[in-house]
């Protein structure tokens, strides 16, 4: 195979080496850099006896929050929490307060319990819909002396309210110790690698999975905004637990007697919605109709929990209006926003090819389906689709999502129910999740190359699109980067056979981007390291393919044309007015910046260098955006920000 092109990452390079020289007083966007020091913004060790940051979780928690020398790390004094009479009570502190939005902090502490530890660092915020939400930041803190949680990231959104990290589990006495908030320090990712993106551009579309969360870290989303923008996938936002809302729908059943019209609300994923709608970032909608993560009150008379279970009739009317309210609602929000694929069914055939077994999702975990117990085997998929087909906004193709998803039983399901749809105009496409193990070597790998081969062999001959939905590949655990060669050949000969059938494939998604955020983190599975640099693998997928970088001024011309000269056509960053960004665009910037009168510029080039944070005229910030632009951090100007 012929060698990689890499002209457009060397010009990049050369011209922030050009900037360097001219104006070495500009900020300047350095991939050798790394980070800078963290501010602190709340540290303790409680030695002033202070606690008054800490409260309980108000309600029926019990819990009575002291400064005690009874136990400690550092000092003579710590937190101490009392009075513990529930798991779910316990100290916590309030983000919000002393934290901004849009920005991500790490949380360190150490906790012990009087007698044995048995805890877990937790999260809270209401929701723009006033509900609260709770999730697990680390679980497992247990043993018989002090426990550590160190440099946990956390962050929320400005639709977030009564943002709390706190500590709870086992109800036994809690001592907490050097408790601390710093915001996480600037680090630069690397700009001189090819964007994966474009690699790919001529095959298949290269996305990502993210969460709200995400769009706090800085680096993360330069990330995204270089390799991963032709596609974002809502990793559990736009899941059914998120989007169905069970107080609307039992207040809407109590007004009106009508409980086959589930209320529905987009606001945990609203966060993502609205930043791929301000960068033009096409969504894959995941997912509707599931057996996990959809509660078991959707399926029960007046969506109680303890109700009765609904007739199929009345769970197809349910399921009919559900879909309709999804996509319905979400054009609505979301009018320019291209919705171009939807996994309308997910995971609904067991490994060996028959429906998942009858149950209740909530008390049986993942393995049990709650839809089989209302129809009795999968004949909801076909009226799932029917109604999607209806619904769906135009353009959106239609997918069924599953794992596992070459092994042979599954397989030869998945294909018999995808021929019957498709005969019926119901069905678009086959999503591979891809959820894979390179583990120690590629002898041991699971599913090996040639059987992962095979099932995109076999859908191909569908005659449906295939998308990669969920791809990861992890190695064994704790095992450093003794095995990331390994990784990198297996992904290496997972994307050969990805390539080699890329006239079936329209899009390969990662299931994330840095290991330590993924769903997987302990066995390292992505693309990009905790320290947002490339990983072997990320090289290996790339070796070989040969394209031809996009010039940078192609996705920037505005439909209208502004200026003396109707007949130059608007283009963010271009200065000097020569219908294209340079690094003669920067220089003009900062040379006017730093002596206006010597180096004057027209409104004209002022409005088009004016790209940073827009309306607020010229500066040093301009030059470094179009620099960015340059390095390919980001992918469009004026620059997105938060």
């Amino acid at each position: 195979m012929k060698k990689l092109n890499l002209r457009r990452a060397g010009a990049g390079t050369l011209s922030l080496a050009m900037l360097m020289t001219l104006a070495p007083n500009a900020a300047v966007i350095n991939a050798a850099d790394t980070e800078a020091s963290g501010k602190v913004i709340y540290s303790t060790d409680f030695e002033d006896g202070d606690v008054s940051y800490f409260s309980n979780r108000g309600g029926d928690d019990t819990t009575e929050l002291s400064a005690s020398t009874e136990a400690f790390v550092s000092g003579s004094t710590a937190l101490l929490a009392s009075g513990r009479s529930e798991s779910w009570n316990g100290p916590s502190f309030r983000l919000d307060t002393v934290c901004q939005p849009n920005t991500e902090y790490l949380v360190s502490a150490k906790i012990k319990g009087r007698y044995y530890t048995s805890a877990m660092l937790s999260f809270q915020y209401n929701n723009s819909d006033g509900e609260t939400k709770y999730s697990n930041l680390v679980q497992n803190l247990n043993g018989s002396d002090w426990q550590e949680v160190k440099d946990v990231k956390v962050s929320f959104t400005d639709d977030m309210s009564d943002v709390y990290v706190y500590f709870e589990g086992g109800s036994d006495d809690l001592f907490i110790d050097d408790f601390s908030i710093v915001e996480v320090p600037t680090i630069d990712i690397e700009s001189d690698i090819p964007s994966l993106r474009e690699v790919y551009h001529d095959s298949f579309k290269v996305g990502t999975a993210i969460t709200p969360d995400n769009l706090s870290s800085k680096p993360f989303m330069a990330l995204v905004q270089k390799h991963f923008g032709d596609s974002i996938t809502v990793g559990n936002e736009m899941k059914p637990d998120s989007v169905l809302n069970k107080a609307a729908c039992q207040a809407y059943f109590e007004e009106t007697g009508d409980d086959e019209t589930p209320q529905i609300s987009f606001s945990a994923a609203k966060p993502i919605l609205n930043y791929c709608k301000n960068n033009n970032i096409p969504v894959r909608v995941h997912t509707l109709v599931w057996h996990s993560q959809t509660p078991d009150w959707f399926f029960k008379e007046g969506y109680d929990d303890e109700g009765a279970w609904v007739s199929k009739e009345k769970m197809l009317k349910r399921m009919e209006n559900y879909i309709k309210a999804y996509f319905e609602t979400l054009t609505d929000l979301y009018p320019t926003v291209d919705f171009y694929a939807c996994d309308v069914v997910n995971e609904a055939w067991t490994d060996g090819g028959t429906p998942r077994e009858a149950g209740q999702q909530g008390n049986s975990g993942s393995e049990q389906s709650a839809w089989v117990k209302v129809f009795g085997d999968n004949s909801f998929i076909e009226p799932a689709f029917t109604y999607a087909r209806k619904y769906a906004p135009k353009g959106c193709k239609l997918y069924y999502n599953d794992y596992n998803e070459y092994m042979t039983g599954k397989m030869e399901a998945i294909c018999k129910m995808a021929e019957g749809l498709k005969e019926k105009g119901l069905i678009d496409g086959i999503g591979m999740q891809s959820h894979l193990d390179a583990r120690q070597s590629l002898d041991a790998s699971f599913p090996s190359p040639a059987m992962y081969k095979n099932a995109i062999a076999t859908y191909s001959k569908l005659g449906l699109d295939i998308q990669i939905t969920e791809l990861d590949a992890t190695v064994n655990e704790n095992t450093g980067d003794t095995l990331l060669d390994v990784q990198a050949e297996y992904y290496s000969q997972i994307f050969d056979a990805i390539y080699e059938y890329r006239d079936n494939i329209s899009a390969v998604i990662l299931w994330g981007v840095t290991d330590d955020r993924s769903w997987r983190a302990s066995q390292q599975p992505l693309l990009f390291g905790g320290d947002y640099m490339a990983k072997p693998c990320f090289f290996s997928i790339i070796d070989g393919i040969e394209y031809t970088p996009t010039k940078p001024t192609d996705p920037i011309t505005v439909e209208s044309t502004t200026g003396s000269d109707p007949t130059i056509p608007m283009i963010y960053g271009d200065v000097d007015l020569d219908l294209d960004v340079t690094i003669n665009d920067v220089v003009k910037i900062l040379c006017h910046t730093a002596d206006p009168s010597k180096n004057p510029i027209s409104a004209e080039a002022k409005k088009r260098g004016d790209v940073y944070q827009n309306g607020d005229g010229i500066n040093a910030l301009d030059a470094t955006s179009i620099q960015k632009f340059l390095a390919y951090i980001v992918t469009e100007l004026p620059e997105s920000y938060l």
